[in-house]
């Protein structure tokens, strides 16, 4: 399966310029046109990561990050010509994972991408894990329990990849935090407590409850 990129980009050579270096290296790859629906195209597309301006028509890039971090924690990278301290600040501070200026070296922007996309996706490369009756579809981020399905965020299945690596036994609180977020800085503690709940709730709307177990003051098990 390919993985998919979105550039969000208003000068027309630089769009270009990166849909032909990203299509030439195997991602699936689509542009943004209409900077007025730029929300709608990321939730059509369902990018695996999106490459980001900061000026643009209409909302900037740090609008835009925004917007898009209130329902996806997909990787974004700032590819842009605003290269102050307080820019590349802003960009970390909204929820971006990776500011690179212009013009930027190819072969660094793809190392980026790569690395990012390993660390978001770890699991893309496999197909389904089973364990108590449940199945995680890896590549269509869902879980499968007696005849009903929910879909999962990144997150969710990282954190249910992972239980299901290590299943019967104790997953510490503080592995599941770096698996999650290796490398990010100021991560909250309870960022890990509340994906836990959501993916709780969903497996109990499918019937699947008491799956995620917790062990006080260890971590957590399946």
């Amino acid at each position: 399966m390919k993985q998919r990129i979105l550039i969000v980009e208003d000068d027309l050579t630089i769009q270009t310029q990166l849909k032909n270096l990203l299509s030439g290296n195997g991602y699936e790859v689509d542009v943004v046109s209409d900077f007025s629906k730029v929300i709608e195209q990321v939730k059509t597309f369902a990018p695996h990561l999106v490459l980001l301006d900061i000026k643009l028509p209409g909302n900037n890039g740090f609008d835009i990050c925004s917007q898009i971090r209130t329902f996806s924690d997909l990787p974004i990278i700032f590819v842009t010509s605003s290269n102050t301290d307080m820019d590349e600040l802003n960009s970390i501070m909204l929820g971006g994972d990776a500011f690179i200026t212009k013009p930027y070296h190819t072969a660094i922007l793809l190392a980026k991408i790569a690395s990012l996309l390993k660390r978001a996706y770890p699991v893309l490369q496999s197909e389904q894990m089973a364990y108590g009756g449940a199945v995680l579809h890896l590549e269509a981020s869902s879980l499968d329990y007696d005849g009903q399905s929910v879909e999962l965020t990144k997150n969710e299945l990282k954190i249910l990849y992972y239980l299901f690596k290590n299943a019967g036994k104790i997953c510490s609180r503080g592995d599941l935090v770096e698996f999650l977020w290796d490398n990010q800085l100021y991560v909250d503690d309870n960022a890990l407590s509340v994906n836990i709940n959501r993916i709780r709730e969903k497996l109990a709307g499918i019937g699947l409850t008491d799956f995620i177990k917790t062990k006080h003051r260890q971590g957590y098990t399946i």
